[in-house]
């Protein structure tokens, strides 16, 4: 028993010498009190900033000794969730800030500047007044770990373990689900973790964890309880003085930066605008064409697969032709992204290729200077699914699916080549141009409807889908932007030489508006002249409609995935119909400028408002509504493993495909653009101002007159056009009593509401059954609508299936989309 305690004795005291021996190893000793000595066992990372991984405990430790000194911090998301309507993408640029270091106390604060309002002045006073009056940020505190001087140690860890891009708010806001970080399943992903010379580069695995709500996390999630992604996060070295700012000019078409300078003179601007562009200088500043001191180079994705890979190398590519012609021998090059590289590394510009569940949008992004404009990286994100979009268009077009996929994968293609040029123009400084598809195709910075063309036989002819090159327009804002030249008159002058020759530039707002009123300024549009081409393209649709069959599906495809196909064919004409719409009651103008040579604005011509009226009636007649008995027999309800989904027309009909509610979704896309309050309102307005302008009386006149006094003994056509009666109905009511509405604009249509009533009354007592129903229940309507105006009964209002940007997304075995997906 004595040896037994004495063993056990010994056994307490050897067990007590080695705990303290560890007590002791794990206090701070003289050595660990010096930077040198506290990170001796961890790897470190020299480079822009020096830092440091503590494997042990999963930190890493920042070495700051440049107080004060400014550098640009970005994050970003380096693995996503893969949702485009959540819109969390690999590869998505977040917030891009100017910071600093300052030291307070025993912390040290990442201050972000007020960049917006400054003062240019060499008085320090008066820069430090502004300074002052305006607020800063402070975006995070570091206790300080160690100081040696003016070195001090900072941990960074909970900086980069945290939700920068705002994950949890994006869930929120797309009604996904509450979710919140959870630590436990969070670290340091040193995989694409690096440092480099004018760049540090950390990376972090994030997850969420919550309760999930929405569709659409499920759809893309495993576990959607706990959605995990990768958090980038950039602390770069801002460009050197040298670069020279380009002020901006809103003819050119470039984007721009802006802040008050509180030092300008009273007589000038207190804005100052610049424009967004890389930095690019000639090695023979004197020589016409030279090579390039530094050429923007740009980096494909090399998880690209051909012949994707060849397409938008080749698109991007065609920037060079711009580039040269502002004076630069291969100032623009674009090259495979090397082994290894990260494209989250502020080195390269970079083309990712981004997979999501569903189709969606590209985004050409840019790592700018905001105190100057300089472009530092571009970051182009191309969706994935987008070939197979614009295959789907070409398969339901040529409906030759059997005789060879080639000339389909060859027009898919081509729009990826546009596709590629258009997100990189963005990412060298510019926006949209609008009005390039009226004029001749001048830019690629428009967004291009495939150009179908009928050959000599009545056969589709794709040889002309889209561009092969880049656009006169890019040209002349790649001058303006690029060239060595210094005098704001001389850049002006490149500007005014393009408008000379007959160029326009129009871009995003006066484009998208459901309410625009430029006739040449659109998305997805063609033609010189809108209400011609919507003419054009209702023959080309007819020709499609006419000729669509089962010979558009693969092999083994089930017949009702005609369904997909159905819908850009059916309504193919409808980006067309909001280009129509726009020279009703539109009017034509530029950016001009003062001392400039641009047409500052102008009435459109009268029949040219009538031709486009026309035009959109004939998109809503039954001739072009209407569809075969042949095809119709030819979509059965959706087969076992299939599903509808957001990109289908909806069914009121249970699994029947509803003929009737595609019927009505054209309907109601060519009436709201034709009634909308604020183009009523400029048709009331300009005809009051300008005897030549049609008015709205005399345009609602001949709605009616095509709508209403329509006759056909054919039933389906008779059917269709009750159908659009109603729509048409609809629009008159609604805009007599909108709130957008002016009263003379309220009192024109509730003018025409009257007379149809008396019509309705009349035309009910000489029909007889659907028809006589009809007419008695559009009078009983506006009966209605005269007592109790917001309870009516409107049609509903029917979702279009998405559109833009144009084409279908594939399947997903998985997770099959459904008609709640919305």
């Amino acid at each position: 028993m004595k040896k037994f305690s004495w063993l056990l004795l010994a056994m307490l005291i050897s067990f007590g010498m080695t705990a303290q021996k560890k007590k002791k190893a794990t206090e701070p000793t003289a050595d660990t009190k010096t930077i040198t000595g506290f990170t001796a066992n961890m790897k470190a990372y020299d480079g822009f900033f020096q830092f440091f991984w503590d494997k042990e405990k999963g930190k890493v430790y920042l070495v700051v000794d440049n107080l004060d000194s400014e550098f640009l911090y970005v994050n970003s998301l380096a693995a996503g969730v893969g949702s485009n309507d959540i819109g969390l993408d690999r590869g998505q640029l977040g917030n891009r800030r100017v910071v600093k270091f300052q030291k307070h106390g025993p912390k040290l604060m990442m201050v972000q500047p007020n960049y917006g309002y400054r003062a240019v002045s060499d008085n320090i006073e008066e820069v430090k007044s502004v300074a002052e009056a305006f607020a800063s940020s402070i975006l995070f505190g570091f206790p300080v770990t160690l100081s040696e001087g003016n070195k001090h140690l900072i941990d960074i860890t909970d900086f980069l373990l945290r939700d920068s891009h705002g994950v949890v708010q994006r869930l929120a806001s797309r009604n996904q689900g509450s979710y919140k970080l959870d630590l436990s399943r969070s670290a340091i992903f040193l995989d694409n973790t690096f440092n480099f010379p004018k760049n540090s580069e950390f990376e972090s695995t994030l997850t969420f964890t919550g309760q999930p709500k929405g569709a659409w996390v499920r759809s893309v999630v495993p576990s959607p309880d706990a959605i995990t992604v990768r958090m980038h996060h950039s602390f770069i070295e801002l460009p050197d003085d040298n670069y020279k700012p380009r002020a901006f000019d809103p003819r050119s078409s470039f984007n721009n930066i802006s802040y008050q300078d509180y030092a300008t003179p009273i007589d000038q601007s207190l804005v100052k605008r610049f424009i967004v562009r890389h930095r690019l200088e000639k090695k023979n500043p004197t020589a016409d064409l030279s090579e390039a001191v530094e050429p923007i180079v740009y980096y494909l994705d090399r998880g690209t697969p051909e012949p994707v890979r060849s397409a938008l190398l080749d698109g991007a590519r065609w920037w060079n032709q711009a580039f040269e012609a502002a004076g630069f021998k291969d100032g623009f090059q674009v090259r495979m992204m090397p082994e290894g590289a990260h494209p989250m590394d502020v080195r390269y510009n970079v083309i990712q290729w981004v997979h999501r569940s569903t189709r969606g949008w590209s985004y050409g992004a840019s790592v700018v200077d905001p105190r100057t404009g300089e472009i530092i990286k571009g970051h182009v994100s191309l969706g994935s699914l987008r070939v197979r979009q614009d295959f789907l268009i070409a398969q339901g077009l040529l409906n030759q699916y059997d005789e060879g996929t080639e000339p389909m994968i060859e027009m898919a293609l081509a729009r990826l080549r546009q596709l590629s040029a258009h997100e990189v123009g963005h990412t060298i400084g510019l926006v949209h141009s609008y009005a390039s598809s009226a004029n001749s195709r001048a830019s690629v910075m428009d967004y291009p409807h495939p150009t179908v063309k009928l050959d000599k036989e009545g056969n589709i002819d794709l040889s002309d889908a889209y561009d092969v090159n880049i656009g006169e327009w890019d040209k002349a804002a790649i001058r303006y932007g690029y060239s060595e030249v210094e005098e704001q008159s001389t850049l002006a002058n490149i500007l005014e030489e393009a408008f000379d020759d007959g160029l326009i530039y129009i871009t995003d707002r006066d484009a998208r508006a459901f309410d625009g009123a430029h006739p040449y300024a659109h998305l997805w549009d063609n033609g010189e002249e809108p209400a011609d081409e919507l003419n054009r393209v209702l023959e080309i649709r007819r020709t499609v409609l006419d000729k669509l069959s089962e010979r558009s599906l693969p092999t083994g495809a089930p017949y009702s995935s005609l369904e997909e196909i159905m819908v850009p064919m059916y309504l193919f004409h409808r980006y067309q119909v909001d280009a129509t719409s726009k020279v009703l009651g539109g009017i034509n103008y530029n950016y001009a400028v003062k001392g400039g040579n641009q047409k500052v604005m102008e009435f459109l011509p009268q029949q040219q408002q009538m031709n486009a009226l026309e035009a959109l009636l004939r998109s809503i007649s039954p001739e072009n509504l209407m569809l075969s008995d042949e095809l119709l027999m030819k979509i059965p309800p959706k087969a076992h493993g299939y599903y509808r989904n957001r990109e289908t027309f909806g069914s009121k009909t249970g699994p029947a495909w509803d003929y009737y509610t595609a019927v009505t979704t054209a309907a109601q896309l060519t009436t709201g653009f034709l009634l909308n309050p604020h183009r009523a309102n400029r048709l009331v307005m300009y005809g009051q101002l300008n005897k030549e302008q049609p008015g709205l009386e005399k345009v609602l006149k001949k709605i009616s007159e095509d709508v209403f006094d329509f006759y056909s003994s054919d039933v389906k056509k008779s059917a269709i056009n009750r159908m659009v009666q109603e729509e048409v109905l609809d629009g008159y009511l609604k805009l007599a009593i909108s709130k957008a509405a002016h009263p003379d604009t309220k009192s024109v249509a509730a003018a025409e509401i009257s007379r149809l009533a008396s019509s309705f009354s009349a035309k009910s007592s000489k029909s007889s059954g659907v028809a006589k129903a009809h007419y008695t229940r559009l009078a009983a309507k506006i009966k209605r609508w005269q007592e109790q105006p917001e309870d009516v009964g409107y049609v509903e209002k029917i979702k279009a299936p998405d559109g833009s940007p144009i084409g279908m997304p594939s399947e997903n075995p998985l997770y099959p989309l459904n008609c709640s997906h919305h």
